[in-house]
């Protein structure tokens, strides 16, 4: 077991519903809170906004973030536990790489290279041979998998890496399948400290991932910048590393104690790649706490996707895919 000083459960008397629509909304909004900041430093934030304590932007929205974890969660619905590479791969086709890309061009590096097999030809794993298969873009889109598998880490695990086979690799894939196991665990009702322990479980311990997020959870109690000295890696110039973003996210989700918007704001003032940690970590505490535990101003604000990454996604809302998941775990 993990030991993490100060850290209590929050869970509560929590329905599975309302706890899906924490995540995914917690998700949302840790994504709009988190955009602005993204690969910022704390010292930047400070500058610019003293301490973010809400939406800084004039018309906050998600991310990529948002709309790939939208894209996955639809994907889940469709095919539930019968998921494999091959309806993974199509839909990549169908939604994405055989359209017309958003503003965003495919979001991220690891989309961007996928993309571009994809459009070569190439099928999974090798669509996923790319220079960015450790980013954090699998982690991103992984809570979906934990709302769908709620209670059971390792089976929201199983079905990520089937996922990421597609567009990530190694650590990339881990980083996933520790966010699926957190959020799964988180949504059967975990303590804060059973949910790192869920994450954990279900990745190699000597692994980068998981040697980050234990750093990480380690030092939570001290506060943000504890965490952020723990992970991370001073001088690299990419901010979307799995490693670092999970480690970041489970931090200020211990950190937080599981409340959500001490978790959020913590992982949005670490800067770095803030809308993923961010995101990450909402999830987290959105699945422990529910949605009634989301702010009203900041819940208010997110609407259905924009489609500025996915235009495919365009209408759909994070609430209405938390519903779908939560209604499909019994046919499947």
């Amino acid at each position: 077991m993990t030991s993490l000083t100060g850290v209590t459960g929050v869970s509560g008397d929590v329905g599975l519903r309302e706890r899906a629509r924490g995540a995914l909304l917690g998700l949302a909004v840790g994504d709009a809170l988190g955009a602005p900041a993204e690969n910022m430093k704390p010292s930047e934030i400070r500058r610019r906004w003293g301490r973010i304590t809400g939406y800084v932007a004039e018309h906050p929205s998600g991310t990529d973030d948002t709309e790939y974890a939208i894209f996955s969660g639809l994907l889940l619905a469709r095919h539930g536990s019968q998921l494999g590479v091959a309806h993974v791969e199509a839909a990549w086709h169908e939604w994405i790489a055989d359209l017309d890309e958003g503003p965003f061009r495919g979001a991220g590096f690891s989309e961007r290279g996928t993309l571009e097999n994809l459009r070569r030809g190439l099928a999974a794993p090798i669509s996923a041979q790319h220079r960015h298969a450790w980013s954090d873009g699998l982690a991103m889109r992984a809570a979906p998998f934990g709302v769908f598998a709620a209670g059971r880490p390792a089976e929201a695990a199983r079905l990520v890496a089937i996922d990421g086979s597609v567009s990530h690799d190694g650590e990339g894939i881990y980083g996933g399948q520790a966010v699926a196991a957190g959020v799964s665990a988180a949504m059967g009702g975990a303590a804060v400290e059973a949910v790192v322990d869920a994450a954990l479980s279900v990745i190699p311990e000597d692994c980068w991932t998981s040697r980050s997020l234990r750093r990480a959870v380690a030092v939570a109690h001290r506060g943000e910048r504890a965490v952020r000295t723990a992970v991370v890696i001073g001088g690299y110039p990419w901010t979307d590393l799995a490693p670092e973003a999970v480690g970041l996210a489970f931090g200020a989700y211990a950190s937080a104690c599981g409340r959500f918007p001490d978790a959020v704001l913590t992982a949005v003032n670490m800067g770095r790649d803030a809308d993923t940690t961010a995101a990450v970590a909402g999830a987290l505490a959105g699945a422990s706490c529910g949605a009634a535990a989301i702010p009203q101003r900041w819940a208010a604000a997110i609407g259905p996707a924009r489609g500025s990454c996915l235009p495919s996604m365009r209408g759909h809302h994070v609430l209405d895919v938390a519903d779908l998941l939560v209604s499909g775990r019994g046919a499947s």
